[in-house]
């Protein structure tokens, strides 16, 4: 079907799984549904025995030389982003992906801007990780008289990929830039991204035992991640329990991100920047902000916010205007039932008579939710859902940056000039191990850039250093 959208063929579009002798479509299908209902695609589901063969397959391979990589990934960079791959062209690609996540259709042009991106300077990030006294080869001169030698911890890594967004895709690619196979399974939420990506990948130049696309159910999972060296994985937060004591395995898990207003900053000024850090993306990233702590009354900052995400437009998904994320009206009528228990004991300022704008087409929209929040005790402010919902709270300098903690960013709204005691507060959120990201003055929580690290470098998990000396 080339250059169709899926969900206009009158069969669904095949969506199989990308094994390490080509693609191979399973006998067990799932059909992918977009936010109306309508069948889009037919996912196949590999058996235990294909994945174990598939993973065995990686282990045997050889990587392709840096240089060959470096190249390959460009060229993956335009197929991706421009061409036609699998059938789809770039604007059916994008617009089944709206549809079928509800992710917004702007949200989804620019995670594919930055998976491209990602894939054109894929050592530019993991390089980050590279300690200043190591060398990337055992033949380099320093050698000679003793050096450390940056090397992989395993050859094969696992990625059980998210299905909130696509974005995070770009982030696997680093290890393919540094050498390792890898093996993904797709979240069945959104299959299209890394589908399209994988073959984008074999295309441009590496080995179908290079990089494979494993979708499985639950019961099969853990094969893949068994068989692997090291293994990315995404999800809640019983998901990084389970795996806390694993040093195997690096746990993408809740972003619980943050603002703080403190008294000596002027937060109208920064209106745009709290807004744009709920809002950006639809909200269903993990760095969009969820909680701003405020420094005095929090009301005020309450009802500005409300007041500007009141006026975002329900949208379909696909819409090129469309900037807040669809979903099933069951789902949808669910999460606003679960919002609205959880509230219980706030202040509504926008969502409180609920969220749910149903669309003629089929599906609902989220809208946005501020709530504020009397006090911490109560734990309003640590919730965490797929959609621009905000929790307004006081805190006070008793309250200390320890309330802060368990968070991907914290924004502190300080002014150009930072007080001594800001200064003393943003000291301890740097030395917070539980805080990956601190962002001092107006930047929003969503800010990334490719040569710092997102939640630590993911070359300080995949690599190590060790001591080669010759001659």
């Amino acid at each position: 079907m080339p250059g169709s959208q899926p969900h206009e063929s009158h069969e669904p579009y095949p969506l199989d799984a990308l094994g390490p002798r080509g693609p191979y479509r399973a006998r067990n299908r799932e059909t992918v549904t977009d936010t109306a209902g309508t069948v889009v695609a037919e996912l196949s589901l590999v058996p235990r025995l294909f994945v174990s063969r598939a993973v065995t397959a990686l282990h045997r391979a050889t990587p392709l030389p840096r240089e060959r990589r470096l190249a390959a990934l460009a060229r993956a960079a335009r197929l991706f982003r421009e061409d036609e791959v699998q059938g789809l062209t770039y604007d059916a690609y994008e617009r089944t992906v709206a549809r079928v996540s509800g992710i917004p259709l702007p949200a989804v042009r620019s995670a594919a801007d930055e998976i491209a991106d990602s894939a054109r300077r894929a050592l530019a990030g993991a390089y980050g990780a590279l300690p200043g006294g190591a060398v990337l080869d055992w033949q380099d001169a320093r050698t000679r008289t003793g050096s450390a030698v940056w090397t992989r911890r395993g050859e094969v890594l696992a990625v059980n990929a998210a299905g909130n967004h696509p974005a995070p895709h770009a982030l696997w690619l680093e290890a393919l830039a540094l050498g390792f196979r890898i093996a993904i399974r797709p979240s069945r939420r959104e299959p299209f991204t890394p589908h399209r990506l994988v073959a984008a990948l074999r295309t441009a130049g590496f080995g179908d035992d290079h990089v494979v696309l494993l979708p499985t159910d639950h019961a099969v999972a853990g094969e893949l991640l068994t068989g692997a060296d090291l293994a990315l994985v995404y999800g809640g937060d019983d998901v990084v329990r389970r795996y806390a004591d694993d040093p195997d395995v690096l746990v993408q898990g809740p972003g619980r991100a943050k603002i703080l207003v403190t008294a000596g900053s002027d937060w109208r000024a920064h209106l745009d920047t709290m807004v744009d850090s709920v809002a950006h993306h639809g909200g269903m990233k993990c760095v969009n902000a969820t909680a701003v702590f405020v420094e005095g009354d929090p009301a005020p900052v309450a009802r500005a916010l409300a007041e500007r995400l009141g006026t975002l437009p329900s949208l379909p998904a696909e819409d090129e205007k469309a900037g807040l994320p669809v979903q099933p009206l069951d789902r949808a009528r669910a999460l606003e039932r679960h919002l609205l228990d959880r509230a219980k004991g706030t202040t509504a300022h926008l969502g409180g008579d609920g969220i749910v704008d149903e669309l003629v087409g089929g599906g609902a929209v989220l809208r946005p939710a501020v709530f504020e929040a009397p006090d911490l005790k109560g734990g309003w402010h640590t919730a965490e859902l797929p959609f621009p919902c905000v929790w307004v709270v006081p805190w006070t300098r008793a309250d200390g940056a320890a309330v802060l903690g368990d968070s991907l960013v914290v924004g502190v709204l300080a002014e150009d000039e930072v007080a001594p005691s800001d200064a003393e507060l943003i000291d301890e959120l740097v030395a917070d191990r539980t805080v990956a990201n601190v962002y001092v003055g107006d930047h929003p929580t969503h800010w990334m850039d490719r040569g710092v690290p997102h939640d630590g470098y993911l070359g300080e998990f995949l690599m190590r250093s060790k001591t080669v000396i010759r001659g």
